[in-house]
């Protein structure tokens, strides 16, 4: 059986989940809305960084997050920045689809992430994830612009926002252009933690 297309994002109280510019996506503003994640045991040992690191429920989320996750996709935005910024050994260990214009050969990078790269649209990016990701989960990486194509396409089951106590006053809003016409969420869970709030939503037509 196929698993649920999903994202899972940290946003801002005020609904930015990005800076604009890709410049500014590791200065203060981001790290604070990623403040939660930073410490905890689950990304320092995804990221090989070390031993240690915070237990509870926001590193149970974290790990069960990327154990469901059998192929992710992105836009060429994430990935043009990611490709900067992530360590040689990608921190995503599964295939990885990348949505663009541009013909280009797979990328594999070490620790089992190969980045694909579809020039044909969004649904053939996901049925090729999809394949990919056999019984697991499918999860829309991002950046927003990609999340907000696939939720208005109704081609997203679930999804996750870490609500991080920060505000933005400008940037990428998750929800910008969304059209609310033909979306319907549904609440399925909302923990708090000491750091942000989890909020989980299955997604409907409307």
């Amino acid at each position: 059986m196929a698993g649920k297309v999903f994202f899972s994002v940290s946003m801002s109280l005020d609904g930015f989940i990005a800076p604009e510019s890709s410049e500014d996506l590791m200065g203060q503003q981001w790290m604070e809305l990623q403040q939660w994640i930073f410490p905890l045991r689950f990304f320092r040992e995804n990221l090989k960084l070390g031993e240690g690191g915070k237990e509870g429920r926001d590193n149970d989320i974290a790990r069960e997050t990327f154990e469901r996750t059998g192929a992710s996709v992105m836009g060429k935005r994430m990935f043009d920045a990611g490709e900067q910024m992530w360590p040689e050994e990608a921190p995503f260990h599964t295939p990885v689809f990348v949505v663009t214009h541009e013909k280009r050969d797979p990328w594999e990078r070490p620790g089992g992430t190969t980045f694909h790269f579809v020039d044909d649209g969004i649904e053939t990016a996901l049925d090729q994830a999809r394949e990919a990701a056999g019984d697991r989960d499918v999860r829309i990486a991002g950046g927003g612009a990609t999340i907000l194509e696939y939720v208005n396409a109704g081609l997203v089951d679930e999804f996750s926002i870490a609500l991080s106590p920060v505000l933005f006053g400008a940037g990428i809003r998750l929800f910008d252009g969304v059209d609310a016409s033909r979306v319907a969420l549904e609440p399925v869970r909302s923990e708090p933690s000491s750091r942000v709030t989890h909020l989980t939503y299955a997604v409907r037509l409307r």
